[in-house]
């Protein structure tokens, strides 16, 4: 089947960017066949798939939304390594062909060459920032770890490098879950965004589909662990509030911050990726001048002493 284009979101109020399925393993149970009946029930005409450092699910969350009548956002959740240790959260969403081919080039160096696997550093983002929206991942990532910190100098010295290297392409996200530091970080990040002229966007974490899921969520979680759910040990990294909400609770939620609600369909429309589908792109090996791979295949001699191994032991009986 050849590639669709991706469907124009029609005035959505409120479009979810950042979103896990359960090919991110351990962050997440939602199933993409699923996720994509539950979105076309809540009536969104646009959603992004950002799994954490891979895209093992993008040929079958494309082909659902798309089936669905849903845009389909192409992104990736990455860790920014500055040093050993010191790691920051980010998203990145396609804009385009070049921002996909960006997207995939930064999730094979995640894995390839990194100093720590599932990473990136500054320079890959630089060198393969064309064409990606990057949302700054909060409380977690750069700028809302040195506000958490108190350190606002370094807070605004790296919002504004990530303003010189993407532009109007990086949004200081918020994110209301009930989770520990972030009403703090939110109320330090809108003054910082006023400041700088950046724009803040809103986003919901998405793990699962249903607020009854979270239990699910965390049996899972603790699995992964290698822990028991009344651990006091274990850290809580998640809680009920991370399930796929409606634009009309997303809206009610930041109704201080509409903004950053109107933000979400702006990067919507900004993002448009066509991904062709049933193309098989195999590599270019080598043949002899004048032979086709067919034919050399065809000469190929069998591996010594296969035909015995492959015959069958005496006494065998296929039936």
């Amino acid at each position: 089947m050849s590639g669709q284009s991706p469907v124009e979101p029609v005035a959505p109020a409120f479009v979810h960017l950042r979103l896990h399925s359960e090919y991110a393993l351990a962050d997440s149970i939602i199933k993409v066949k699923p996720l994509a009946a539950r979105a076309a029930e809540l009536d969104m005409a646009a959603l992004a798939l950002t799994d954490r450092a891979n895209l093992f699910a993008l040929v079958k969350f494309y082909q659902a939304t798309l089936d669905a009548g849903i845009k389909p956002l192409v992104g990736v959740d990455l860790w920014l390594q500055d040093a050993p240790g010191e790691r920051y959260r980010l998203a990145a969403l396609a804009m385009n062909a070049a921002g996909f081919k960006n997207l995939i080039a930064l999730v094979s160096g995640a894995y390839v060459g990194c100093v720590e696997r599932g990473t990136v550093t500054r320079e890959q983002l630089q060198a393969c920032g064309e064409g990606l929206v990057i949302l700054s991942g909060g409380r977690e990532g750069d700028v809302g770890q040195a506000l958490l910190k108190g350190d606002h100098a370094r807070a605004e010295a790296l919002a504004a490098w990530w303003a010189e290297t993407f532009g109007d392409r990086y949004y200081l996200e918020v994110t209301r879950t009930g989770r520990s530091g972030e009403e703090a970080y939110i109320a330090l990040a809108v003054p910082l965004a006023a400041h700088l002229a950046l724009p803040v966007v809103a986003t919901n974490d998405v793990c699962f589909l249903h607020e009854e899921d979270y239990e699910a969520h965390e049996t899972r979680v603790c699995i992964h662990e290698g822990r028991t759910l009344d651990d006091p040990r274990r850290v809580r990294r998640y809680s009920p509030a991370q399930y796929l909400k409606s634009a009309a609770q997303m809206t009610e939620l930041f109704s201080d911050l509409p903004e950053a609600v109107a933000n979400t369909v702006e990067i919507a429309r900004r993002c448009s990726v066509e991904v062709a589908l049933g193309r098989y792109y195999l590599p270019d090996y080598p043949v002899p001048e004048g032979t086709t791979h067919g034919e050399l295949s065809s000469r190929a001699a069998p591996a010594e002493g296969l035909d015995d191994k492959l015959t069958p032991p005496r006494g065998y009986s296929a039936g």
